[in-house]
């Protein structure tokens, strides 16, 4: 089974000086809900403790009243994630048969509208060439965002995501309970706006995690910046998709785990062109 651990290597800014070395940060899988044959949902999740999660999964969806009605389960491990294969006990198996004719799609808290292993795991795009940002200018981004997160401020219950880009600074914040939404909120605001995503950077209050790197690629947007770690499959995914990816971004500096070229050695102007294209 996958370690849920997994060990990277990055380079790190504090104290206006860059450093190099490693980060242990969480594992992050594909695991594919099946009952009877049949695919209910995808979620992304730590690779451990599985059989909690399918029979905790079921119950709180509504599956099965009891752990007792799981008949089987298959824990079934593949290049591109795990199926948690189920087989329930009659009349619970008849039942979950004619709901799931009834559904237009996935009802779980997982990926919208996804049923399958490949769908989750699918491939992201190439982004296209962005800028050179010097450590400063990470920094100034990050110190911009919660003097404008309005419903945080009064709440402390919200994430957001942010676009930074030299000329206009934060050109455009966007704020949900959830980070996923957030992130979908900013992306149809610079849709909308004109905004090209490799003008600047993304901003996140959040850890982030395979979907936020598929979201960002889509956006066309070559930096990311967040205040939490990444996960071992984000830090994958930024890489093939040939994106800077910097997290556990605070106060005292931050950390760069994937085409550290964006980032400046010196305290460069901003309008300087990565001669890197992605």
């Amino acid at each position: 089974m996958t370690d849920p651990i997994d060990r990277v290597v990055r380079t790190a800014w504090r104290g206006n000086t860059f450093a190099a070395g490693d980060r242990s940060i969480p594992e992050e899988t594909a695991i594919a809900f099946t009952y009877n044959g049949m695919s209910y949902a995808v979620m992304m999740a730590s690779p451990q403790d599985l059989d909690d999660f399918a029979r905790g999964f079921s119950l709180t969806e509504g599956i099965v009243t009891s752990a007792d009605e799981i008949e089987r389960l298959d824990i079934v491990e593949s290049d591109i994630g795990i199926e948690l294969r189920m087989w329930l006990t009659e009349p619970r198996g008849s039942a979950f048969g004619e709901r799931r004719r009834h559904l237009a799609g996935p009802t779980g808290c997982g990926l919208c509208g996804i049923e399958t292993l490949a769908e989750a795991m699918r491939s992201p795009p190439r982004v296209h060439q962005g800028q050179v940002f010097a450590p400063n200018d990470v920094m100034q981004a990050l110190a911009s965002v919660p003097p404008l997160q309005v419903i945080n401020c009064e709440t402390r219950a919200t994430h957001a995501a942010a676009f930074w880009e030299p000329k206009l600074e934060i050109a455009a914040l966007r704020e949900d309970v959830g980070r996923h939404n957030a992130l979908d909120k900013l992306a149809g605001a610079l849709a909308r706006d004109g905004i090209a995503g490799n003008r600047g950077m993304v901003l996140l209050t959040s850890r982030v995690s395979v979907e936020m790197v598929q979201k960002a690629a889509a956006m066309d947007v070559p930096f990311i910046v967040a205040v939490s770690a990444p996960t071992a499959l984000a830090v994958r995914t930024a890489d093939a998709a040939g994106i800077t990816l910097v997290a556990i971004a605070r106060g005292d500096g931050f950390e760069i785990f994937t085409h550290p070229y964006r980032v400046a050695q010196r305290q460069a102007a901003h309008h300087q062109q990565a001669s890197h294209v992605a």
